[in-house]
């Protein structure tokens, strides 16, 4: 009852007493303790001498126990803004400075808020300004903030007049910011807090921006831009993420940038996979130059040459090269048109194009994968009408729709970021954005294309047992080539950034890196070059000399011959004809209209002896056939038996097999070179 008849000054210096050794105060203590200075605090306005006074008891408090004053922290930082907002400001600016806290309270104008600036390179001189301040050299800077001058846009004209002051604090102790759930994370920097009045400040259009100087060298370590949220853990509190970046880090400061105002602070993470970033950049630079080189010969062989651009899987090809092109080509320019940081607009424009074609890249290699699928391990009966038409529009489409929706939110969802290595770039600012429109989409296209891809393995892994005396001409190399070429082509190697922790983290951060920078490189190699029948057309119309191969070959003749022979058939009937002599290396559309069940740029026309797939493909879809046309190009046949248990006529059908059996023999070379 005593403390209630004294005045609030005279209250604070009994407290101020109490408060000279806290190692004597319990929990109970300081809890009756911090109620009385929120009565004192609760007063209209505070003197520069009573605050000077409740500022004091705050400091001593810093140096209690962090168990003791656990479940009043929130209490007392909160007293700490409280305080600054109820303080009489005889000036400009007042500042309450002691050894391990700071409180700075200046006057400003919210229906005309300038540029505002707080920096303190000596705990016991803060510095406020108006206005854009140079540089603080950082060897010197403890912390700095920077206000923009649209913080108080979204103020409604009420708020903006009571939004007449801002408070910046200066916490050079932690006692009162225990996170019960650090995550293995350690505190690198003070805290530096920051609010206007007493409102809410959120959702900025312009982020605020603040330097902590770092505690001790990064190191190995990853940076991580928190702020102090009152909510967590039970309203006990605790460092929260949520709307702050990362815009760069040295070894001795590190600059973030948060789209609100409260507490701020730099948070440390091992991590052991920490890689250099400089080497990073330097091997992406070089693998997408190499790779866009590289994408342009596999474009413009296909386009030039009409013979190995007939059937559906080349098409698809052509598609998701130009695709790949197109994103390598932009992610060149992206680090260059970040350099100009007034032209927002460029950049957003950077962004949206590079996000597009990357989203292009992933959806046609899903489309490569579903085409696989459909081919192999279906094998529609029926002619799939408008086939590439329909493909296009979703390789195309779905991308363009996923852009315009990200951007259409918010167009600043695009925009300049600066990576933890210094490089500026045009990308996706929004954290949800990108794990939903980049990260969540990738994941969908890989499981998928991952899921087919098994699929399609075990299916020709079947066929292959039930046909062991058509593996003869196989080898494990020619296998291993095959799986690898189709691991680039559906972008199966992506993976790397799946499994990229633990101790492997660092060598598939490597991995990753090289193998995907260079993935147009790879699809030259394995779906161009190696492809028998594109060298063949090199040979044909680029060489001279004993390597020009004549136009009249025989390779040349025959490839002709099934290009028309194919072409002709019943489409009700979903099935080409294919002349007795010899069948192409791309059957050119044998199939349903689908596209070639065996096509010489994937794995599945290298798996095996190509008869073995035609086979069990004929075998799904016409066991019943016995005679056909031979004016529509399928020569008529009698009855065979397809299978050792003898359930189908015998002898017709043997013999069309035995035909096409003599014709593939006969092409063996060319697909063993494949």
């Amino acid at each position: 009852m005593e403390a209630t008849t004294k005045s609030p000054d005279a209250v604070a210096n009994d407290l101020l007493k109490q408060t000279q050794n806290m190692t004597s105060l319990n929990s109970s203590q300081v809890n009756q303790l911090v109620s009385q200075l929120d009565n004192i605090i609760s007063t209209s306005n505070i003197s520069l001498e009573l605050g000077q006074t409740v500022l004091s008891i705050i400091n001593n408090l810093l140096d209690s126990s962090k168990d003791t004053l656990a479940p009043f922290s929130n209490r007392l930082i909160q007293a700490v803004d409280n305080l600054g907002l109820k303080l009489v400001i005889r000036n400009q600016t007042e500042n309450i400075i002691f050894d391990s806290l700071a409180l700075t309270v200046t006057k400003v104008n919210g229906s005309n808020f300038e540029t505002t600036s707080f920096a303190i390179a000596d705990p016991l001189n803060p510095q406020v300004t108006k206005e854009q301040v140079r540089e603080v050299e950082s060897s010197s800077s403890l912390a700095k903030i920077t206000l923009p001058a649209s913080l108080t846009e979204n103020l409604s004209p009420e708020e903006k007049k009571i939004a007449s002051r801002v408070q910046f604090t200066f916490f050079q102790k932690s006692t009162f910011f225990q996170d019960e759930n650090p995550s293995r994370q350690i505190l690198n920097s003070h805290i530096l807090g920051c609010s206007v009045a007493n409102l809410s400040i959120k959702n900025l259009r312009e982020n605020v921006e603040f330097t902590l100087k770092n505690k001790k060298p990064v190191g190995n370590h990853v940076p991580s831009c928190v702020f102090w949220d009152y909510g967590k853990n039970g309203g006990l509190g605790g460092w929260n993420p949520d709307g702050c970046h990362l815009n760069k880090s040295t070894e001795n400061e590190t600059i973030c940038s948060c789209n609100h105002l409260t507490s701020f602070a730099v948070l440390l993470k091992k991590n052991e996979c920490k890689s250099d970033g400089k080497i990073l950049s330097f091997i992406t630079y070089i693998g997408c130059g190499l790779s866009a080189i590289f994408l342009s010969v596999t474009l413009l062989t296909y386009l030039t040459f009409e013979k190995i651009r007939r059937d559906i899987p080349s098409k698809i090809l052509i598609h998701l090269c130009f695709g790949l092109l197109m994103l390598n080509l932009v992610f060149l320019l992206d680090s260059w048109l970040a350099l100009y940081q007034n032209a927002q607009d460029l950049c957003i424009s950077t962004a949206f194009f590079l996000h597009y074609f990357l989203l292009v890249s992933f959806t046609w290699m899903g489309l490569e994968a579903l085409h696989m699928y459909l081919a192999i391990v279906k094998v529609f009966n029926n002619f799939m009408s408008r086939y590439m038409l329909k493909f296009s529009l979703v390789g195309w489409g779905v991308p363009l729709v996923v852009v315009i929706i990200v951007i259409g939110v918010n167009k600043d969802n695009y925009g300049f970021i600066n990576f933890s290595d210094g490089t500026d770039f045009c990308w996706i600012k929004n954290t949800i954005a990108f794990y939903v429109a980049v990260v969540a989409y990738f994941c969908i296209i890989f499981v998928l294309n991952l899921v087919m891809f098994g699929v399609v393995m075990v299916h020709l892994r079947r066929i292959k047992r039930q046909n062991p005396h058509n593996n003869q001409y196989r080898s494990g190399l020619h296998d291993l080539r095959s799986i690898v070429g189709l691991t680039f082509l559906l972008g199966l190697t992506w993976a790397f950034a799946f499994f990229a922790w633990g101790p492997v983290c660092l060598a598939f951060t490597y991995m990753f890196t090289i193998l995907n920078s260079l993935q147009g490189f790879f699809i030259f190699i394995f779906h161009c070059a190696l492809k028998e029948n594109v060298r063949k057309q090199w040979r044909m119309y680029l060489c001279c000399g004993s390597l020009r191969l004549a136009e009249n070959s025989e390779w040349s003749r025959t490839a002709t011959q099934n290009s028309k022979n194919a072409s002709i058939g019943k489409a009700d009937s979903g099935f080409h004809s294919a002349p007795r002599s010899s069948v192409s290396s791309d059957y050119s559309m044998l199939y349903q209209g689908i596209g070639s069940p065996m096509y010489d740029n994937l794995v599945i026309s290298r798996e095996m002896n190509d008869d073995v797939v035609l086979n069990e493909i004929y075998s799904k879809i016409h066991p019943w056939k016995r005679t056909v046309k031979a004016d529509s190009g399928i020569h008529s046949a009698p009855r065979s038996s397809l299978s050792s248990d003898d359930s189908m006529p015998s002898q017709g059908i043997g013999l069309f097999w035995q035909e096409m059996c003599k014709c593939i023999l006969f092409k063996s070379r060319m697909f063993l070179t494949l």
